[in-house]
């Protein structure tokens, strides 16, 4: 397991609180009912039935996490113009959950139960209700999004970042305790000579207990700390702008939506603030950013994100340019990427199978000592249990930042050369 990585789907977990907090909707299933019958539950039939949940129309926002969706359905249909699984085609399902618990079981219901789906794929779920029955099913879920605890309390899940949780089912982590490491903290301290970081929260449980969360790293890095937290129904960013200013901040990070975001940059722009790096997450690490930020020049040009992923911009790199050869013609983001690795990785286990594919074969792949890194695409990810958390970890980071006419570049070098031995912290989900 990538613990940062976990730590940070409490970020997403918290954004959909948020995000609820405005109203929310009833799912949309956009579940397609077609194909020819399905095949002897654990195997696969002439056809490979493909499960994808994505919570597309959700109260976040519409199409919010719909990029692993699409770079996985990209990814397939690449595959079968290519011939498939060794002769047998990918047949996909998608299903939109709403963003809802219940929209999140029926969606498991009618793809596992109904369509026989032979693994789900790419799974990005604010609410994964269904886990527990994904789970008791046995069907394999590949490289799915970690929002929230499902990926390190189920077995049969494996998130696109690892785990080395025992995953028994009863609660998350070690006996409800998951760890997060220090390595983004350090890098912008080591690399960028970062030294004084702000927190940027609501005043809500979910973003506040986030807020915690960076908070602790960041004084375990050693950094002065300095906690700002706005009103969630009024906020008052250009207030707290100006006090990062006064403060001599130089690193700003934020538990918060897109959109406090946008204007908490805004309101920096508006007082001069200068800062070393404006850092964002995965789910924002896109094409849209000068969208999203188009009143906030100078901020905009600030933001950095890091993540485990190799850069959806890094055209020098082969996996990057068949990646961007498929996708050509759309909007692009890191999570697009993140989901045609998924398929890559069901894909690449499937063929291990040859003829005969069972579930029991893909997962056997799945859970083998040597790691997979989806042809450079990720870092390398693995699923050892430890009965006993990590204490410490080397993990690296891929890590890059806005700059207007150029995109995302990359910095610091190659993703699996910039590396960091940390401690790994608690904290209870």
């Amino acid at each position: 397991m990538r613990p940062r990585r976990a730590a940070e789907s409490l970020l997403l977990a918290a954004l959909f609180l948020l995000s609820a907090a405005c109203g929310s909707r009833l799912p949309e299933s956009d579940f397609e009912d077609r194909g020819s019958a399905p095949p002897p539950t654990g195997t696969a039939g002439p056809t490979v039935r493909i499960g994808i949940i994505t919570s597309a129309t959700s109260p976040v926002g519409g199409e919010a996490f719909t990029g692993p969706r699409d770079g996985a359905k990209a990814y397939f249909d690449a595959l079968n113009a290519d011939g498939g699984i060794d002769g047998r085609k990918v047949e996909v399902f998608t299903c939109d959950d709403g963003g809802s618990g219940v929209g999140n079981n029926d969606c498991v219901h009618k793809l596992v139960d109904e369509r026989k789906v032979f693994a789900l794929v790419a799974t990005t779920a604010l609410d994964y209700a269904g886990a527990p029955l994904v789970a008791k099913a046995g069907v394999p879920d590949i490289g799915g999004q970690p929002i929230g605890t499902a990926y390190d309390t189920y077995p049969h899940l494996y998130s696109i970042y690892g785990s080395q949780a025992p995953r028994t089912g009863s609660e998350p982590g070690w006996n409800g305790t998951l760890y997060g490491g220090t390595e983004v903290y350090r890098y912008f301290k080591r690399e960028q000579g970062a030294r004084t970081a702000a927190v940027v929260a609501y005043n809500q449980s979910a973003s506040a207990a986030y807020a915690r969360l960076i908070t602790q790293g960041l004084k375990a890095e050693g950094y002065r700390v300095v906690t700002e937290q706005v009103d969630f129904a009024l906020p008052n960013f250009r207030a707290v702008a100006a006090d990062l200013k006064d403060r001599g901040v130089d690193l700003v990070f934020d538990a918060m939506d897109a959109h406090g975001n946008a204007q908490l940059c805004e309101a920096m722009d508006a007082v001069g603030m200068e800062v070393t790096a404006k850092v964002t997450n995965v789910q924002n690490w896109s094409a849209t950013v000068p969208e999203d930020f188009k009143n906030a020049p100078r901020c905009r040009n600030a933001l950095w994100v890091t993540g485990s992923s190799r850069n959806y911009e890094d055209e020098s790199h082969p996996a990057v340019r068949e990646f961007r050869e498929a996708m050509k013609g759309r909007s692009l983001s890191q999570w697009q990427l993140e989901g045609w690795a998924a398929a890559m990785w069901f894909t690449d286990a499937a063929k291990s199978c040859a003829a005969k594919l069972t579930r029991g074969c893909v997962e056997a792949y799945i859970n083998r000592e040597q790691s997979y890194t989806a042809r450079g695409l990720l870092l390398p990810v693995t699923y050892e249990k430890r009965a006993e958390p990590p204490k410490t970890s080397r993990t690296c980071l891929s890590v890059a930042r806005w700059k207007d006419g150029d995109g995302w570049v990359t910095q610091g070098g190659d993703m699996t050369r910039n590396c960091f031995t940390v401690p790994q912290l608690p904290y209870r989900p």
